[in-house]
């Protein structure tokens, strides 16, 4: 392959086998990020953090056309790709997906996407050790295929992140009215939305430290919910609930295990990508990892206990203890009521007080952390959009701690869409926004896969 050394203001793509700056499109080794992670160190905490006017100012470190600091730690690497993508469609679209589906497909759809993203995973996880640079999956697919593709993959990616905002915002509304059931949904959208806007402004370091502790407490909460669903599954509810006899496999039999047949597979299965996008943010996150020939790997090896535990297994659980002809499931004609999580329900109908109330609690705190996990993903791709020339150039600035202010607000700009759900046809916006986010992840990862056979 030849290559080309520009020094230019935003990387280009030339003609296909040629390259551009090297220097960060080449594998590298571990001194390159010593390097990278000391000139983030040159800066005082203040900047570093974003906390002061200076922070605000255009960085000019000399470090290459790629101007993201490497800030990440291993253990943020590790919890962004065990919890990184436990949000909206794991507690909230489960509810739909059973509802449509039934247990059985719930259970086989998810783990089939299960396998479909430890693979990409994996192949992702490959790509982004020899070659982390900022752009992940869709820089990739400007190399080593053809520009035109990854300038269609790119921006597929980054508007599936676009779509998910809304879809974040929306659910975190409908969490509140579980508490607050005549409350204006809009207020809350609006409240969460400008949450988002102050927690970004951190930077990566802010990005990557919430969700460290976000994703503990996820994993802590569906770990001690599996526990009480294992003794709930066995008859050892209290005998207020309603799982206080053994169930077993009881909801498999009757309702039944399969419902709308195809087309309920079909349906389940959109809701299932849905539900593992964001799997793929520990590849993003490597351009912005301090070594990510040491951390990415160790990070990536824990998807599968993700995968395993905290979704097939939680899931498994559901399916036994919520009937798929609830009426309280997410649908579209309970969408407008409160939050009915099946989480929740399973809280609210064992009889075990507080239990509802606190899984509703675990729900809201996720589907923030994956709405700021949206934004972080959106930008990211923007800023790489932008730096291969496929993106308006305004795109490439990134300030003194590392924040690309302009893709960031080009993306939260979209999270204005939640307010859409204020209308009557909410539902209709709801499912299709899960639909798009869904078939859209879908397409990144087949192109993943593609390119990983390619290299």
């Amino acid at each position: 392959m030849a290559v080309e050394k520009v020094t230019s203001d935003a990387p280009v793509v030339g003609e296909k086998g040629v390259v551009r700056d090297v220097d960060e499109r080449a594998p590298v080794g571990k001194e390159t990020f010593t390097a990278t992670g000391e000139e983030y160190e040159q800066e005082d905490f203040m900047t570093r953090t974003g906390l002061n006017a200076k922070s605000f100012t255009r960085k000019h470190y000399g470090l290459g056309l790629v101007e993201l600091d490497r800030k990440m730690k291993p253990r943020h690497l590790q919890m962004v790709a065990i919890g990184g993508s436990i949000g909206a469609g794991f507690f909230v679209g489960s509810g739909s997906a059973l509802s449509k589906g039934g247990p059985a497909t719930l259970f086989i759809d998810f783990f089939l996407v299960g396998v479909m993203v430890f693979n990409v995973v994996y192949a992702m996880g490959e790509l982004a050790v020899m070659y982390p640079i900022s752009g992940g999956f869709y820089t990739y697919a400007a190399r080593f295929s053809d520009p035109a593709f990854g300038f269609a993959m790119a921006w597929n990616y980054c508007l599936q992140w676009a779509a998910t905002l809304p879809l974040e915002l929306t659910v975190c509304a409908i969490t509140i009215q579980y508490w607050a059931p005549d409350s204006n949904p809009g207020i809350w959208i609006a409240v969460f939305l400008i949450a988002i806007i102050i927690l970004n402004m951190f930077g990566t370091m802010g990005y990557a430290e919430e969700e460290f502790w976000a994703a503990c407490f996820k994993l802590t909460s569906i770990s001690i919910f599996m526990i009480i669903a294992l003794v709930l599954v066995c008859g050892g509810g209290p005998s207020s609930g309603s799982y206080h006899t053994y169930q077993g496999f009881k909801l498999w039999q009757d309702p039944g295990a399969f419902k709308n047949g195809f087309k309920g597979f079909c349906s389940v299965f959109v809701t299932a990508a849905f539900s593992f996008a964001g799997s793929e943010l520990v590849g993003l996150a490597a351009a912005e990892s301090r070594n990510p020939t040491e951390s990415v790997p160790k990070a990536i090896k824990q998807v599968f206990w993700r995968i395993c535990l905290f979704y097939i297994v939680a899931l498994l659980f559901i399916g036994m203890l919520v009937s798929c002809n609830d009426e309280n499931l997410l649908s579209s004609s309970s969408y407008s009521n409160s939050a009915a999580s099946p989480f929740v329900l399973v809280g609210k109908y064992s009889g075990l007080k507080g239990l509802d109330h606190y899984m509703n609690a675990v729900i809201l705190s996720s589907v923030l952390s994956l709405g700021i996990a949206s934004v972080y993903g959106g930008s990211r791709t923007l800023l790489a959009l932008a730096q291969q020339g496929f993106a308006p150039k305004i795109f490439t600035w990134v300030d003194r701690a590392g924040r690309p202010l302009p893709s960031v607000g080009f993306i939260i700009a979209f999270g204005c869409l939640a307010f859409l759900n204020l209308d009557a046809a909410g539902p209709v916006i709801f499912d299709w926004l899960l639909a798009l986010s869904g078939l859209a992840m879908l397409v990144c990862w087949g192109s993943t896969g593609f390119l990983s056979i390619r290299v």
